[in-house]
């Protein structure tokens, strides 16, 4: 299940880059993050955190949402069908090559399913400011922070709003 996750993951990523409309991207955004907070809630075996950024992510994307609904709001949503029977047979080719592979159905015995429980349950005393989530916590401050920069930048406080009133 976390393999078809990251497939997904890694299949949006490469939608994103040939998606042209504003809306289709933020869409496609959405679906990431949610994917990406259902891997985190899995990985960590608490949802919370996910759940706070998918939270957060939603309120960002509602802004945006709002403000290119109000820009490009007459742009006409033109996609190609060649590049969806591409995204179409790639996923169909991960799908198989995943259900093909024999690491899947690998049968478990008793005593490594109840070392996989203790390794669920001590993963979930563990905080998030601790060693294998560290990079997470660090990871997101980092990508926030980037993009904070990136909106100051983008939007020159002397020229006023970036969207000319009638």
């Amino acid at each position: 299940m976390l393999m078809l996750m990251l497939n997904m993951s890694f299949m949006l990523s490469l939608f994103i880059i040939f998606s042209s409309h504003p809306l289709s991207m933020g869409v496609t955004l959405l679906s990431q993050v949610l994917i990406v907070s259902l891997i985190t809630g899995m990985m960590a075996s608490n949802f919370w955190f996910s759940y706070i950024l998918f939270l957060i992510m939603v309120g960002g994307m509602l802004v945006l949402f709002v403000y290119m609904t109000s820009i490009a709001s007459n742009e006409k949503f033109n996609y190609s069908s060649n590049l969806m029977k591409f995204f179409i047979m790639i996923i169909g080719l991960s799908m198989i090559t995943l259900m093909m592979s024999d690491w899947l159905f690998i049968e478990y015995n008793n005593s490594q399913l109840e070392n996989i429980t203790n390794l669920n349950f001590n993963m979930t005393l563990n905080k998030f400011i601790n060693y294998p989530y560290n990079i997470l916590l660090f990871s997101l401050i980092t990508y926030l922070f980037i993009t904070l920069i990136a909106v100051v930048k983008i939007s020159k406080i002397k020229y006023g709003p970036l969207r000319q009133m009638n």
